[in-house]
C-alpha cells in the first residue's frame, strides 16, 4: 500500500488526468452491458471510489518529516462518507433488482441512516462546527477564515514584544542599545524566514473538543439555534426516505415535510448569521467557508423540482412542452430532446436527486 501511495504522489498529474478520462469513458459503456443497469452503475461506483482514494492520497501527501510522522493510518470519517456516496447508487440499483421498487427503500433507509450517524459523529468530533459539503470536507483545527477581517487586522497590529522594533518600544535607534535591539530583531526575522516550520508550527497537541453542554454554555442561545439547524440538515434525508417508504413516491406528505425541514433548518442558521452581521452575536462566528456552505445548501433546494410528485405533476409537463416548442429547430431540437431524456432518466434514481 505504501508503494502505491508513493507512486500516486509522484505521478499525481498523470493520475488526475487518467481518473478524469476513465470517469468520462463510463458514459460510453456498450448498450448490451448497460441493459443490466447494475453493470454500469457498479463500474461508475468503482471508478468513483478509486478516484476518491487517489485524490485523498494526493491531498494528504506529507511535506516534511514532521508531517510524515504525524500521518494517520486511520481512514477519516469524511473519506468514508464520500466513498459511501460513491457507492449508494449501486446500492439502490441492486436493491431495486433484488427486492423491487417498493422494497428498495429498506436498503436506502439503512444507507441514509449510516450517513446520518457518520455526520453526527463528525459534527461532534469537530467541536460542533458546520459540516462543509455535508461532512465530506475536512475542517481545519485553526481556520483563519473564522476570524473577521477586523479581528485579523487587530491580531496582526498587536505589539509583538520588546524585541519587535526598537522604535515602537521607546528605544532610540541612534544609541548602542537601540542598535543592538534592532540587530537582534533583524536576526529573529531572518531566522523565521529561513526556518518557518520551526517557528510557525508548534509541537502538535491534542485539542480537547467541547462537550455539547460546554458548547451551549459558551455560545448561549445562538449556539443552541446553530446546533438545532445543523441537526435538521443531518437528519432531513433519513426522515424523507422513511416517509417515502411509508407513503410512497406519489404522496405529497414526504415532499412537504422534507422541504419544511430544509426551510426551517436553513432559516435558523441564516438568522444566526444575520445576528453576527448586525453585531449582536459575539459568541458564535461564521467563517467565509461556512457562509458559502449555507449558499450551497440553498442551491440544493432546486432538486425539489426533480422529486416526485412535483416532477410528475409539474416539471415533466414543462419539459415536454419545451421539447415540443423547440423540436422543429434542427440542432436545438435534438439537443433539447437528449437533455430532457437525461433529466427524466436521472429523476428515476433517488440517489441522483437526494442532495444528501
Amino acid at each position: 500500500m505504501e508503494a502505491y501511495k508513493k507512486w500516486i504522489r509522484r505521478n499525481k498529474d498523470f493520475v488526475r488526468q487518467f481518473d478524469s478520462l476513465v470517469n468520462n469513458l463510463t458514459w460510453f459503456l456498450p448498450d448490451e452491458f448497460a441493459e443490466s443497469e447494475i453493470g454500469p452503475e457498479a463500474v461508475s461506483s468503482t471508478v468513483g471510489m478509486i478516484t476518491t482514494m487517489n485524490e485523498y492520497i494526493i491531498e494528504t501527501s506529507p511535506t516534511d518529516d514532521h508531517t510524515r510522522c504525524a500521518e494517520s493510518s486511520f481512514v477519516p470519517l469524511s473519506l468514508c462518507l464520500t466513498l459511501l456516496k460513491d457507492l449508494e447508487t449501486t446500492i439502490e440499483v441492486v436493491a431495486e433488482q433484488l427486492y423491487g421498487e417498493k422494497n428498495k427503500w429498506n436498503l436506502i433507509s439503512v444507507t441514509e441512516a449510516v450517513k446520518a450517524c457518520i455526520r453526527l459523529v463528525i459534527f461532534r468530533k469537530t467541536g460542533y462546527k458546520m459540516l462543509l459539503q455535508g461532512g465530506e470536507t475536512e475542517i481545519a483545527e485553526n481556520d483563519s477564515d473564522s476570524l473577521s477581517p477586523q479581528e485579523t487586522k487587530r491580531r496582526l497590529d498587536k505589539p509583538r514584544g520588546n524585541g519587535e522594533s526598537g522604535i515602537s518600544n521607546g528605544q532610540n535607534p541612534g544609541n548602542l542599545q537601540g542598535r543592538a535591539i534592532s540587530a537582534l530583531s533583524s536576526f529573529g526575522k531572518n531566522a523565521i524566514m529561513q526556518h518557518p516550520q520551526a517557528i510557525m508550527e508548534p509541537p502538535s497537541k491534542v485539542v480537547e473538543k467541547p462537550s455539547l453542554q460546554t458548547f451551549l454554555s459558551e455560545k448561549g442561545i445562538p449556539g443552541g439555534f446553530f446546533v438545532t439547524g445543523e441537526i435538521f440538515f443531518i437528519i432531513r434525508p433519513l426522515i424523507y426516505v422513511l416517509l417515502m417508504k411509508k407513503y410512497g413516491t406519489r404522496s405529497w406528505f414526504p415532499w412537504c415535510i422534507s422541504l419544511a425541514l430544509d426551510l426551517i433548518g436553513n432559516s435558523i442558521l441564516s438568522v444566526t448569521l444575520m445576528s453576527q452581521n448586525s453585531g449582536n452575536n459575539h459568541h458564535l462566528q461564521f467563517s467565509d467557508s461556512e457562509k458559502d456552505e449555507l449558499k450551497r445548501r440553498r442551491m440544493l433546494w432546486a432538486l425539489y423540482l426533480m422529486r416526485d410528485p412535483f416532477f410528475t405533476k409539474y416539471t415533466r409537463q414543462r419539459l415536454e412542452s419545451t421539447q415540443r416548442l423547440v423540436q422543429p429547430i434542427p440542432i436545438l431540437g435534438f439537443v433539447a430532446e437528449k437533455l430532457i431524456e437525461i433529466l427524466i432518466g436521472v429523476q428515476t434514481r433517488y440517489t441522483y436527486i437526494s442532495g444528501s
